[in-house]
């Protein structure tokens, strides 16, 4: 027994650093593509030269502490080289009960601005809602999730 904590303490100090990695960076925790037929978030500008049909979005959700950023936007070209990358912070969601139904909606802030991320169904497809009742109803009836 006593080889085996002897042997276990080298790993303590390696356990530790990726327990604090993923306490300050968060850890992934579900990844989206924005549909083509979607307009970019506000947020997302084209470099010139370029068209919405020409560039992708990512969307990857972080499991992070309260007050850090857990959205993060990655803009790819059509050769899938980085364009631009932001990190935003999720406001809260609709519907809020724990039973995923669809469609769901989350409130998505970067740099002060808010937009409404649609989920029609369980694929790991998102949408930007442009319907200005929906918006109006979510952003009024949304409870903070953290």
């Amino acid at each position: 027994m006593m080889k085996f904590i002897r042997r276990s303490e080298r790993y303590v100090p390696v356990v530790a650093l990726c327990v604090l990695s993923c306490l300050m960076s968060g850890c992934l925790e579900s990844s989206f593509q924005l549909a083509n037929e979607s307009r970019l978030p506000t947020w997302e500008t084209l470099p010139p030269g370029l068209t919405r049909a020409g560039v992708s979005l990512t969307l990857n959700y972080y499991a992070t502490f309260p007050g850090a950023n857990d959205a993060k936007f990655i803009l790819r070209n059509g050769k899938g080289e980085k364009l631009a990358e932001v990190m935003g912070r999720m406001k809260c969601q609709y519907p809020y009960d724990s039973a995923m139904s669809y469609p769901a909606y989350n409130a998505v802030v970067v740099n002060g601005t808010t937009e409404i991320l649609e989920f029609r169904w369980m694929e790991p497809v998102f949408y930007v809602n442009d319907d200005l009742a929906i918006r109006k109803k979510i952003l009024a009836d949304c409870r903070m999730i953290r």
